[in-house]
C-alpha cells in the first residue's frame, strides 16, 4: 500500500540554501535533513561533499516536500530538477510498482536495499517522469 507521495525536488549542490529559501518562502517547516556526510562510510569525503543535502522532508500546511542534492559524481541534468517520491508499507508492493513503472522506461537505479530503506530505486517512466520508490520501514 502506498503510504505517502512527494514531490522531490533535485539541486545541483545548493541543496541547504535551497531548503532555507523554501522554508521562509513556504512556511515550511524541517522535518528532517541528512547530508551525504551522515551516510555509513562517508569519513573519508570533503567537507564540500558531507555538507550536500542526502535528503530534506519539509511540510508545509498539509504538504510534504523532499529535495536533495545530486548525488556526488553524477551529472546534474537540467529537467530533471522535479521527480516524484512514492513510498510504500512493504517491499513486496514496491517491487510491483516498480517493475509496472518500469515497462517502456530507463532504470536510473536498480530496487535495492539502502541505509534508510530495504527497498529503493529510481526510474524515468516511458512518459518521461522520473519516479523514486522506496519501502517506508517508519510506517
Amino acid at each position: 500500500m502506498i503510504t505517502n507521495i512527494y514531490p522531490y525536488l533535485v539541486m545541483n549542490g545548493n541543496g541547504q540554501e535551497a531548503v532555507k529559501f523554501y522554508e521562509n518562502a513556504l512556511g515550511a517547516n524541517v522535518v528532517s535533513l541528512q547530508t551525504f556526510g551522515d551516510m555509513p562510510g562517508n569519513s573519508d569525503k570533503p567537507e564540500s561533499v558531507k555538507n550536500l543535502v542526502l535528503n530534506a522532508q519539509l511540510k508545509a500546511g498539509d504538504f510534504n516536500l523532499m529535495l536533495s542534492d545530486t548525488f556526488p559524481g553524477n551529472p546534474y541534468q537540467v529537467g530533471d530538477q522535479v521527480s516524484i517520491a512514492v513510498l510504500f508499507d512493504n517491499p513486496e508492493t514496491t517491487k510491483e510498482v516498480y517493475e509496472k513503472l518500469k515497462e517502456g522506461g530507463k532504470v536510473i537505479m536498480e530496487l535495492q536495499p539502502t541505509f534508510w530503506s530495504p527497498s529503493y530505486g529510481q526510474l524515468t517512466d516511458k512518459f518521461g517522469v522520473t519516479w523514486q520508490l522506496s519501502t517506508d520501514t517508519a510506517k
